[in-house]
């Protein structure tokens, strides 16, 4: 059903959110590795697969059930905006949900300068620190970055199942966001106040991306 940026969005699900922004700060506490290494290979990522989308393809289904292309590809735009929005701590709904103005096949032009935006407000290392944000509630800039890397890496993948893409997907990224959204969003809390699908089985042994987007209740 739904990803991280609709679930927080939705005013009555924000203490299931809150929670499970609050295992990504810990998760993300407990590694030196840094979340922004990660954000910004999923913002590139996911530029790269918007840009390849064709004309014919913008009214195709997505597996995100309530987009099609072409909403999923101004979605996508307006979260890599809000995404600097609150690093630089201002307000998360300054930014609407979709990129509405953006006629049909300039989402990647009007990706770049947000890309670009995203690298110059997160070059700082004192915002993983910081005290940001989000339509969740105000959660560490550690978390955050591990929040959008989930939904940016998991948009990426519907985008690119909709539009027959193969990106290269990154096995090490991927299975840090398993790390995180595993204990972020567990199997017992689907339906009701969380609106994720039920998780998918998988091999133990498939890929890393299936195995996320299977958590996410997409079916790979």
């Amino acid at each position: 059903m739904n990803e991280t940026e609709q679930l927080i969005e939705t005013p009555s699900d924000s203490t299931g959110a809150v929670a499970a922004s609050s295992s990504a700060s810990s998760a993300s506490a407990s590694s030196s590795f840094d979340p922004r290494v990660d954000l910004a290979a999923a913002v590139e990522l996911a530029g790269r697969t918007v840009a390849a989308v064709r004309p014919g393809q913008y009214d195709a289904p997505t597996p995100c059930e309530e987009f099609d292309v072409r909403r999923l590809s101004s979605h996508l735009v307006a979260v890599v905006r809000r995404i600097s929005v609150i690093g630089r701590g201002e307000d998360p709904f300054s930014v609407p949900s979709f990129a509405d103005e953006i006629a049909d096949g300039d989402w990647a032009a009007a990706w770049e300068p947000g890309a670009r935006e995203v690298a110059r407000v997160w070059a700082d290392p004192a915002v993983l620190g910081r005290q940001l944000r989000l339509p969740i509630g105000v959660l560490p800039g550690a978390a955050a970055a591990a929040v959008y890397t989930h939904e940016l890496t998991v948009h990426t993948w519907d985008l690119a199942r909709a539009t027959g893409q193969s990106p290269d997907w990154d096995p090490a990224l991927i299975e840090r966001v398993i790390g995180v959204v595993r204990g972020a969003l567990p199997a017992e809390t689907r339906g009701g106040r969380i609106p994720f699908a039920e998780v998918v089985p998988v091999d133990a042994d498939a890929p890393a991306i299936d195995r996320l987007v299977a958590w996410a209740g997409r079916r790979p």
